[in-house]
């Protein structure tokens, strides 16, 4: 991805690259900084709360309410310590979700995807990585989860302009958790029914390090 000024135009809220990808690696802790102040940190929503474990509506109004609801998960995934967040995860019903993650090149990535979609890529790009793999709903528990090491994204910015994103190694990894969030999916679901059960035991066993919402 070019990241000079001279090969990205300006569209939307983000500049893209001479591919049409978004550029999300430049001005990241000013960009970061700008969504979590004018936020509020919300609690996060944990695995048995309904809202994660259903298909989350499309957004077609993009609006103010939604800039603030972007703030809003910019604020909780900074308590939270997270490196991505969907917006079931504070227990609101839409395809939104953002992300503040490096990739495996040390690169930061900081920006926000509505709408999301995964791309289905061809058998050359799916390269696995078999990484641990964690959850902000899912608290205190890790397993090994085979993914992609590649993934691109298309979806919408705030202001509803289409956008792509693209990702490697751990940004990867990023991209294709929050996109399953928006679909029901956690990513415990895609465990063997022994590694699932030790996630719920470790989280069952923890303590979670940022407010939760307690599953009645």
């Amino acid at each position: 991805m070019s990241q000079q000024g001279t090969d990205q135009e300006q569209t939307g809220v983000y500049a893209v690259d001479d591919e049409g990808f978004i550029v999300d690696t430049e001005d990241t802790e000013e960009r970061e900084t700008a969504h979590r102040e004018r936020g509020t940190s919300r609690p996060i929503t944990v695995v048995g709360n309904p809202v994660l474990h259903r298909e989350c509506k499309d957004v077609t109004e993009f609006d103010d309410e939604l800039a603030q609801l972007i703030d809003d998960m910019f604020a909780s995934q900074r308590t939270a310590e997270g490196v991505g967040l969907a917006a079931n995860q504070i227990g609101v019903d839409l395809k939104v979700f953002v992300y503040d993650c490096m990739d495996d090149e040390g690169k930061r990535h900081v920006g926000h995807v509505i709408n999301p979609v995964l791309v289905d890529l061809p058998a050359e790009l799916r390269v696995l990585d078999e990484s641990n793999e964690g959850c902000l709903s899912v608290p205190t528990a890790y397993a090994e989860l085979a993914r992609p090491d590649y993934a691109e994204v298309t979806g919408q910015d705030m202001k509803g302009n289409p956008i792509k994103v693209r990702g490697t190694g751990y940004f990867a990894r990023c991209l294709q958790h929050e996109t399953d969030h928006l679909y029901g999916f956690l990513y415990i679901d895609k465990l063997s029914k022994r590694d699932r059960k030790d996630a719920l035991r470790q989280m069952e066993e923890g303590t979670p390090r940022y407010p939760v919402v307690p599953n009645e």
